[in-house]
């Protein structure tokens, strides 16, 4: 297959996911292509919303248009790290039985990830960086592709959270706050509710198989190309930030190497196999504002990470052609 073609398949792939989803999920679409973009570069996704805003739906949708396995998880403070992980089951013979968890999916629905305590949280911290767990000293290997989408409660909103540790944060590839949409696709929302309601009833029409899924993802690894301005663009960026002083921790390494590696997917859904400053801008603020902890005087005063992230994108050169 020509290069050509290969990228023409690639992106009728990448299209026809972010159609699918769009046919359901509506209101969404910027939404959509940026979280799209997230796990075809190999990543896992942070939603910040209020109840009802489809979070649960984007996540059932993706693991259906991919061909993919589907499990959810239901945060809460007694949840175990065997409840996500699975657990040996020790016959009276002297045999022993693995019982899966839910991280053995292709696609898994954390919700309310922050009603989880810290224990359970390092559990899910494994499972998204090693890709494997670890059950009574033995160590299972879950199956590729697996991407995380997790739910957030905002910390101000509710009693019962427990923070979300800085490492796992750094771990979810983008941050995404979910609203509620206009009144005119909620009226369309409304007029299709019968086929809405129950995830169990929705059609994800057009989509593609995992066998293809994988070879997209394969395919943004090398038929996208980054020029080397826009790779210093983003460490100048990412490094702004980190020496402004109303920082306290920029975005780690993570944040730079996961803005490239979103962008690539993002020039594709543009339908571009190359990167432009502009897909920079788009996706900064979902991949480094999660990362950057402001210092305790100036939170005091108001500061934002999301200004700040917004001053970088003023002031930081821009490359030219």
């Amino acid at each position: 297959m020509s290069e050509s073609d290969s990228f023409l398949r690639a992106y009728n792939d990448i299209s026809r996911i972010i159609s699918s989803l769009s046919n359901v999920v509506r209101g969404k679409i910027d939404e959509l292509k940026i979280i799209v973009a997230t796990i075809v570069s190999g990543g896992h996704v942070l939603i910040e919303g209020p109840p009802g805003s489809a979070k649960t739906l984007i996540a059932y949708g993706l693991s259906r248009v991919i061909g993919g396995k589907f499990k959810r998880v239901q945060g809460n403070p007694d949840l175990l790290p065997t409840d996500l992980t699975g657990y040996h089951v020790y016959s009276l013979d002297g045999t022993t039985r693995f019982i899966e968890g839910p991280v053995f999916a292709n696609i898994l629905m954390f919700d309310e990830l922050n009603r989880t305590p810290p224990r359970s949280q390092s559990a899910l911290l494994q499972a998204m960086a090693e890709y494997q767990v670890s059950i009574d000293g033995i160590t299972y290997d879950i199956p590729r592709p697996f991407h995380v989408i997790a739910t957030e409660i905002p910390v101000e909103k509710e009693i019962g959270t427990y923070p979300l540790t800085l490492t796992l944060k750094d771990r979810f590839w983008i941050k995404i706050v979910s609203y509620y949409v206009e009144p005119e696709e909620e009226l369309d929302i409304v007029k299709n509710a019968d086929t809405l309601y129950d995830l169990g009833k929705v059609v994800f029409r057009d989509s593609i198989d995992l066998k293809e899924f994988r070879w997209l993802q394969g395919f943004v690894d090398k038929g996208i190309y980054v020029d080397n301005r826009i790779i210093k663009y983003i460490v100048d960026l990412v490094n702004y930030i980190r020496s402004d002083e109303r920082v306290a921790l920029g975005p780690s390494h993570r944040g730079s190497i996961f803005l490239y590696r979103i962008a690539k997917s993002y020039a594709l859904i543009n339908k571009r196999d190359y990167v432009i400053p502009d897909d920079i801008k788009h996706l900064a603020k979902p991949v480094l504002v999660h990362r950057i902890d402001i210092k305790e005087q100036y939170r005091a005063e108001g500061y934002s990470a999301e200004e700040i992230v917004e001053e970088a994108l003023k002031k930081v050169p821009v490359p030219k052609e």
